[in-house]
């Protein structure tokens, strides 16, 4: 089945008929930003110490990134199965020549479904930031909630911009265009087994040495 054929039966068959891929973005969008604002409204009298859990935490996401990106998204996983089927219907929908989004409903196949901001709230940050609340200090336990929840939106934000259309000012930010290159060449089938496992900052893929570049890659 050919991508355009692909796309237009998913997009037909599977959302619910009352999905709307904006309030899906906005849902995930405010309900990480509201966690951040109350954990970072109840950091006080920060220490230069207790700040450094800010790049810790953001350098153990990025690592935490390379490797749910090359294992349970990329292989299917015991009661992981949802993400691994978001990953295979994205990169079938999303392919290396139809890497843009075309209507709000193609969103279903492009973010992560809320229920996994849950899981990642509930089972992972929650967890860890009441542990640091216990063996460390309340400031700790909020700046790791708040830089957490801020990597998995940063995630989330920056994977929406690099499936703009080609024509989208998002796209004329050089920053960005550097980072959907990195993330266009992950969506050759022949590569992304192998190589730019990073979404948002290729970090990782450059130490672990799985970045690919090309010289010339295609905008569309």
């Amino acid at each position: 089945m050919d991508t355009s054929t692909f796309r237009a039966e998913y997009v037909r068959d599977e959302p619910p008929r009352w999905y709307r891929g904006w309030a899906h973005f906005w849902l995930t969008s405010c309900a990480a930003v509201t966690v951040i604002a109350v954990c970072l409204m109840r950091v006080s009298n920060v220490t230069w110490l207790e700040l450094l859990t800010v790049p810790v935490t953001l350098s153990y996401a990025n690592l935490a990134e390379y490797i749910g990106h090359k294992g349970p998204m990329h292989r299917p996983f015991p009661f992981l199965s949802v993400i691994f089927r978001h990953t295979t219907v994205h990169h079938r929908f999303y392919t290396r020549d139809h890497m843009a989004y075309e209507g709000a409903r193609d969103f279903h196949a492009l973010l992560l479904p809320p229920s996994l901001l849950v899981f990642f709230f509930g089972l992972f940050a929650l967890p860890v930031g009441a542990l640091l609340y216990v063996v460390a200090t309340a400031n700790v336990a909020y700046l790791f909630v708040a830089s957490a929840l801020g990597y998995f939106i940063s995630y989330e934000w920056l994977h929406f911009c690099y499936h703009a259309p080609a024509g989208s000012l998002l796209l004329k930010i050089p920053f960005l265009v550097r980072l959907r290159q990195h993330h266009l060449v992950h969506h050759d089938p022949r590569l992304m087994s192998r190589y730019n496992f990073n979404i948002t900052v290729p970090l990782v893929d450059w130490l672990f040495g799985t970045t690919y570049r090309e010289d010339k890659i295609p905008t569309r």
